[in-house]
């Protein structure tokens, strides 16, 4: 008798956290949907239209996208950004595994360095080593050339990919290590055969995260890609801002078609993402 009362109880308690969840759900859901509401309804209104942004205009026009096609060549600056997106991600992903695989198996004194000026590393703000980094770059006859967006975003984009990298390889059993050691395979062979092949969550939550970045990478671009023809999504996008001009209809439309690869990609990934993620936390 006591235990059917108990799991009546049990049952009411969870009944009543399904419901407080709902709440909490909506407004998850019109916090973060929001912004693309907005987006949405500036993108299709008329230059005209001057109502409220949350209101769907009654006759959507198109113009705008055709002006950002047009005027802004909103399909090249995507395709440019995608070019140096892959070029970054493929290289992040290459390096940080392989760098990643000695720093989780080796626990000396010279990797617990590393791995702290890493995790330094992630902590400086990219804004504040600019004027030093545009010098360089000078130096390096690198100003308006996509190699120099590419190696700057990559060395950026690295200590990231290292440490999600080193995390994940330490929740895999060193046993799989010692197995493959015992079979008369090396370091190298070890980490192609058997720990290469488990790290698509961690691979999956990297290029989600640096295709995400280097997408909307402005910092670094405006500096480094200073010709017009060169123009990523976010300066395709900035050029309707200035001090005496403001074309915020183009702007939104330029913003619907450049979200759209970022939005494919990441419901690509998503199912490898979230466990990525977890498995690549501290522990």
């Amino acid at each position: 008798m006591r235990d059917v009362f108990l799991n009546v109880s049990l049952r009411k308690r969870a009944a009543r956290a399904s419901l407080l969840r709902i709440p909490v759900v909506l407004v998850i859901l019109a916090v973060f949907l929001s912004p693309f509401w907005i987006l949405a309804t500036i993108s299709f209104k008329p230059v005209s239209d001057v109502s409220s942004y949350w209101k769907f205009p009654s006759q959507p026009t198109l113009a705008n996208f055709a002006t950002a096609i047009s005027k802004a060549g909103i399909f090249g600056a995507i395709g440019r950004t995608a070019l140096i997106t892959v070029f970054v991600v493929v290289l992040e992903v290459i390096v940080s595994s392989f760098a990643a695989y000695p720093l989780a198996r080796k626990c000396s004194r010279f990797n617990k360095v590393v791995q702290a000026f890493v995790l330094g590393v992630m902590m400086v703000p990219p804004l504040s080593i600019l004027v030093s980094l545009y010098s360089v770059i000078v130096d390096m006859h690198g100003v308006n050339s996509y190699w120099a967006v590419i190696l700057v975003l990559l060395t950026y984009q690295l200590p990231q990919g290292i440490f999600l990298y080193t995390n994940f390889i330490r929740s895999i059993p060193r046993a799989l290590d010692e197995a493959a050691t015992i079979d008369g395979c090396g370091p190298a062979k070890t980490f192609f055969h058997i720990i290469l092949p488990q790290l698509t969550p961690v691979t999956a939550s990297v290029v989600i995260l640096s295709s995400v970045n280097c997408w909307n990478d402005f910092q670094f671009s405006r500096y480094i890609l200073q010709a017009s023809r060169m123009n990523t999504v976010t300066l395709s996008i900035s050029q309707f801002f200035s001090q005496t001009y403001i074309d915020l209809n183009t702007a939104a439309a330029c913003a619907m078609l450049a979200i759209v690869p970022v939005v494919v990609c990441f419901l690509a990934l998503q199912k490898y993402f979230i466990q990525g993620m977890i498995d690549s936390s501290i522990k």
